[in-house]
């Protein structure tokens, strides 16, 4: 049975319950029933009428939706997580099935007690808004660049009042068509309604096009990151993010319209700058979701590290060790794969010319083809030039009778045209010229190891220049491709903050991609050293209190289990050791200890008894 307690504590986590104060925490929880489900348990199944809330105080649960090919796998949702609201909400039937994936404790509030919560607390229903609004958003998206572990807990997009404001000028301008058609009118003139008529057409598009910009660019908060991004139709594309836990703080602004029509700004700030979300939604709320997630993430950290410590102690007393599931790398996804899919032509200079090539961690990156193009422009345009020439020459020499390409001389030899030869010497140059820029281009280069990424600009015979940072220094990448060749055969630049500095690599093929590669190795670079100074850390300290452990009869004579566990700490602390860890560590090490005291004790009471 739960506690009164420990259930306010975690309604009070959620930002469902934001701005409800401890009594009335207090009695929501009275009204939550407790349910204890075992893996593969049926929570409630797809066309069932809603019948209540559902809170996941502890284990994990899987959402599916039937398809033709069995069942779709939508989201998994954990600990701190909720469902059910939104057919409760609309009052409707079950859109999805719920199936628990490990032993789990849920807490249920039935839909009369539901209905009774928002009635009794209107304030609650932005938070729920804000909830429903982007599970809603997001399976209607289905970003691709998302992971098979990566749950989306909050997307929106721009207020519409920042689309009206847009459409003001294309509105505006069909002042200017009124115009000419009332100069038609007036003067019985066809120019004007033809100029009029192309006009209006135009803003109409430009209207168009200015919805469908702003129904392309998204703010994203997942389990492992914020994202930003910015879409404009072939000209711009853009993706921002950094991961939960690089960010510093969480803030809101809003002004006197803002708060008038509950719109704002949310300025999410990370090692590097801001990530901004402009014109949001509910914003006060939205800002809650995101720091529950922000908090929940750090949570998780000093989880991790506690359980490790815990087995690292266990492992000296010769105790069982506790296996805990691995947590899989942030999802780095490319988010052009039907792109890549599409342009066979771009895919096979891609391949012919090589512009990513990976060699086991190490990845090599060449700027776009597009770019090498462009090097060898002018000499690839002198020679075509040269080219068409000695083509015209020979044809006008095939219709002279009076000349040939090659004249019999009166020695019997022959004697080629002088023109004719004189092209292809002319031809040399420019030749060495394009192999000089396609040295050039391949020389430049891009590279992503475990360890570091590098920008590499060789000359031909000339100096280097190498730009290198480690990989776990970068904050923070974004990515942009800009103009309509580059949206349309999907090159671009991506940008890597290390500290005060950036890198960029430059016009290269797919940027999603590449910023991809680099926020995998990132990820997985930082684990590993974070792993590493833990083991070194967790390796000293079981040491120490395994060593106590062993001879604790020649510190007390007959402490507790519990004692024992408590006391390894204080006397190890008195001994001068330091132990650093992340903020909360009391609290932390006096679970280690009292989990660990019960173990101790356990086992002492098994040598106690073989001894008797």
């Amino acid at each position: 049975m739960i506690e009164t307690k420990q259930l306010i504590g975690f309604l009070d986590k959620i930002h469902l319950f934001n701005g409800l104060k401890e009594d009335e925490l207090s009695g929501i929880a009275l009204t939550l029933e407790e349910r204890h489900l075992p893996a593969d348990a049926l929570v409630f199944e797809r066309g069932a009428k809603p019948d209540g809330f559902y809170l996941i105080f502890k284990g994990k649960v899987k959402i599916t939706r039937p398809s033709e090919r069995g069942e779709d796998f939508l989201a998994s949702l954990v600990a701190g997580d909720y469902f059910g609201e939104e057919a409760l909400f609309e009052d409707r039937t079950r859109s999805a099935s719920v199936r628990t994936l490990e032993d789990s404790v849920i807490l249920f509030l039935s839909r009369e007690n539901f209905n009774d919560l928002l009635k009794k607390y209107e304030k609650l229903k932005p938070n729920f808004m804000v909830a429903i609004k982007s599970r809603k958003l997001a399976r209607a998206t289905r970003f691709k660049w998302l992971g098979n572990n990566e749950v989306v807990y909050f997307v929106a997009r721009r207020h519409k009042i920042r689309m009206y404001q847009v459409l003001l000028a294309p509105l505006f301008s069909l002042i200017l068509p009124i115009l000419l058609f009332a100069w038609a009118g007036l003067s019985s003139a066809i120019t004007p309604v033809a100029v009029g008529a192309i006009l209006t057409v135009a803003i109409i598009l430009w209207a168009i096009w200015v919805v469908i910009d702003w129904s392309n660019d998204y703010y994203i908060v997942t389990n492992q990151r914020v994202v930003w991004v910015e879409r404009v139709i072939g000209i711009y594309d853009s993706r921002q993010e950094a991961p939960l836990s690089t960010l510093l703080s969480v803030g809101v602004e809003t002004d006197m319209i803002g708060r008038a029509l509950d719109y704002g700004h949310i300025s999410v700030r990370t090692f590097v700058g801001n990530i901004r979300f402009e014109y949001v939604d509910h914003p006060n709320q939205a800002g809650e979701l995101i720091r529950e997630l922000w908090e929940r993430s750090k949570l998780k950290g000093v989880g991790a590290q506690k359980e490790a410590m815990k087995n690292a102690i266990r492992s000296k007393l010769g105790l069982p060790l506790v296996k805990t599931p691995e947590e899989p790398l942030p999802p780095i996804v490319p988010e052009d794969k039907e792109i890549q899919k599409k342009g066979l032509l771009r895919i096979v200079l891609g391949n012919l010319l090589k512009l990513r090539i990976e060699d086991g961690g190490t990845v090599i990156y060449h700027k776009h083809w597009i770019v090498l193009l462009r090097q060898i422009s002018r000499p690839l345009l002198f020679f075509f030039i040269l080219l068409g020439l000695m083509i015209s020459r020979v044809w006008n020499l095939s219709q002279d009778p009076n000349n040939a390409l090659f004249e019999r001389l009166a020695t019997g030899g022959f004697r080629p045209d002088t023109i004719f030869v004189t092209i292809p010497l002319l031809m040399l140059p420019l030749i060495g010229w394009m192999v000089w820029e396609y040295i050039d281009w391949n020389n430049d280069i891009f590279k992503v190891t475990p360890d570091e990424i590098m920008d590499i600009d060789r000359k031909p015979l000339g100096t280097e220049e190498r730009r290198a940072a480690q990989i776990e220094n970068i904050l923070s990448t974004e990515y942009k491709r800009v103009g309509l060749i580059g949206y349309l055969f999907n090159y671009g630049t991506v940008f890597i903050s290390v500290g005060g500095t950036k890198l960029s690599f430059q016009d290269v093929l797919d940027p999603a991609g590449v910023q991809a590669d680099i926020n995998r190795r990132r990820m997985a670079r930082i684990a590993k050293k974070n792993e590493d100074s833990a083991n070194v850390e967790r390796e000293r300290m079981a040491v120490w209190l395994a060593a106590y452990h062993q001879n604790a009869s020649e510190f007390t004579t007959s402490p507790t289990p519990s004692q024992r566990a408590d006391d390894d700490i204080t006397r190890l602390t008195q001994a001068g050791l330091q132990i650093e860890v992340d903020s909360g560590a009391d609290g932390e090490m006096e679970d280690i200890g009292d989990e660990m005291g019960d173990e101790m004790g356990d086992e002492s009471a098994m040598d106690g008894g073989a001894a008797g």
